[in-house]
């Protein structure tokens, strides 16, 4: 098992596959933990004795507690070795976890919850990183979608097998599930994974010093709309679905979004070295696109799943896009960047909760794909204008 540096021979023999899928099944797990609460949403009320909406903020609370500890916890981490940091996230996320599974109390719940985002502040602003330092620069935006691939995989199939499982078994066993999976990927982390040295002091950059860097703030804003935008539906998906008929079908609906997610980042891994910028706009087109359909929609079965597809083709490969957007823009403050866009990406996801419960409380989930669509409009303006700097139509080569 190796614990140094790697060598430039990594560049000479291309993708260290085993290593990246083994960043994958980490992304995998956070991905699945975050947003496994969208799925189980009713069950996991009624057992908690509180509103779906209540129930809701589980992931608004996890969302809250990466995105105040991933600034500083990447500053007070910069010195440790790279896989030493992912571990410590992925025994975070096991105990986050049970306590989650066992737990029939509310506060105790939402306080399990808030460490796993704390879990997933230090692991979402490392893992990008990590994979991009394990590839030639020619084949860094691969390595970085091979690593990503987990998120897809947790929405299409993680997602639909635990609200299948919430079903069957109870909302829990899912949670328990995701323990043995975070035990298992540490074996394979500490396996497989080679090392990486942290930061000398004197090498760090400070945080906020990377928003100078000309194309960084356009990522950055682009990162928390759209994001703000998706969670806004997929929190709530499961009461939007029950709206419309059909809450017998989150899982399925849910599983072609997923599926299409795949597609989607699977087409962002091949074509992203030479067309970043297309890729983003058309993947905000294809979210905007599907929130018009489910806004017209009257419940039509056809429609919803057509929506779905739609959604996940746009959404598969924005991470992938956006984290390759800001290592580019922010060149030798790239990790300061990564920081930043963890930050935002989580204070995304908790605003969208909160907006999500306040829009079905007050308004219904009708107001859901109009929501969307509102919020994909500026981020559609500044993708197109920042062809400069953010999203050139050609990535530099550094």
């Amino acid at each position: 098992m190796r614990t140094t540096e790697l060598p430039t021979t990594v560049d000479q023999r291309g993708l260290p596959v085993p290593a990246l899928l083994a960043l994958a099944t980490a992304v995998f797990i956070t991905a699945l933990t975050e947003t496994l609460p969208a799925g189980v949403l009713p069950a996991m009320s009624a057992d908690l004795g509180v509103s779906e909406s209540a129930a809701g903020q589980s992931v608004t609370i996890y969302a809250i507690g990466t995105a105040a500890t991933a600034i500083p916890l990447t500053a007070a981490t910069a010195g440790w070795p790279r896989r030493r940091l992912l571990l410590s996230a992925m025994a975070g996320f096991a105990a986050a976890n049970t306590v989650t599974a066992l737990s029939a109390s509310y506060p105790l719940t939402m306080a399990a919850r808030f460490v796993a985002g704390v879990a997933a502040g230090l692991a979402w602003a490392l893992l990008a990183g990590y994979a991009r330092r394990l590839a030639p620069v020619a084949l860094q935006g691969k390595a970085i979608a091979i690593a990503m691939t987990g998120a897809p995989l947790a929405l299409s199939l993680g997602v639909p097998a635990g609200t299948f499982l919430g079903k069957l078994l109870g909302w829990w066993v899912a949670f328990l599930i995701m323990t043995v999976l975070a035990v298992g990927v540490i074996a394979w982390i500490a396996a497989a994974v080679p090392d990486h040295p942290g930061q000398e002091r004197a090498e760090r950059t400070p945080v906020l010093r990377a928003l100078a860097v000309p194309g960084v703030l356009p990522v950055l804003f682009t990162t928390f709309v759209f994001v703000l935008a998706h969670t806004v539906l997929y929190t709530y998906i499961a009461p939007f679905l029950d709206r419309l008929g059909m809450g017998g079908s989150t899982d399925a609906v849910l599983l072609a979004f997923g599926v299409a997610s795949l597609v989607g980042i699977w087409f962002t891994g091949a074509h992203i070295h030479r067309r970043l910028r297309t890729l983003t706009v058309a993947s905000t087109l294809l979210v905007a696109a599907a929130a018009a359909v489910l806004a017209v929609t009257a419940g039509s079965p056809l429609l919803v799943h057509l929506a779905a597809v739609l959604w996940g083709l746009g959404w598969g490969g924005i991470p992938t896009l956006l984290q390759t957007a800001v290592g580019d823009a922010g060149a030798e403050h790239a990790d300061a960047a990564q920081a930043m866009l963890v930050t935002l990406w989580n204070a995304a996801m908790a605003s969208g909760g909160v907006v999500g419960g306040l829009l079905l409380d007050r308004f219904g989930s009708d107001t859901f794909p109009w929501t969307v669509l509102a919020l994909m409009a500026p981020v559609l303006a500044v993708v197109v204008a920042a062809r400069r700097h953010g999203f050139p139509a050609e990535r530099a080569t550094r």
